[in-house]
């Protein structure tokens, strides 16, 4: 059996800016469905039914506008986590997606190692950077999974 798991994030009308940015910064393939194209009209028909990122790298990403007569509610409680060891890259796409977001912890080296920050992007979402330190960098540990 085969089974992924991916964040699917929620927007009040920005989802095809914020996918499009996504991709802009971690590059892929996009697919955007808008309520229009499944029948819908009216004033929401152009807001993003589902879209779908699927990077180069192994990320994939959903997203979508909330639906007409659905009241819109920010993410609690989850964050989206990037992790992994090609500092160049994430340092890249962290300074990228740092732009206009409110950044909570700078990218920095922490005390188990590895570099770490943690922002919530212009279009809401929250987003956790780990890079991996090499392991003769290491002191002590890393993080679970990292």
């Amino acid at each position: 059996m085969t089974a992924n798991l991916c964040p699917y994030l929620s927007f009040d009308g920005t989802a095809r800016e914020a996918m499009e940015t996504y991709q802009r910064v971690l590059g892929g393939e996009l697919t955007v469905n808008t309520f229009a194209e499944f029948g819908m009209d009216g004033p929401d028909a152009d807001r993003i039914m589902h879209s779908q990122l699927d990077t180069p790298d192994g990320i994939l990403l959903m997203g979508s506008d909330t639906g007409p007569g659905m009241g819109f509610e920010k993410a609690a409680g989850t964050t989206v986590c990037i992790s992994g060891t090609d500092t160049e890259k994430l340092r890249g796409w962290w300074a990228a997606l740092a732009e206009g977001a409110e950044v909570q912890m700078p990218l920095a080296v922490q005390m188990w190692g590895d570099e770490y920050g943690a922002m919530v992007d212009r279009f809401g979402t929250p987003w956790m950077f780990n890079i991996t330190a090499a392991p003769r960098d290491r002191d002590g540990g890393g993080m679970i999974g990292a």
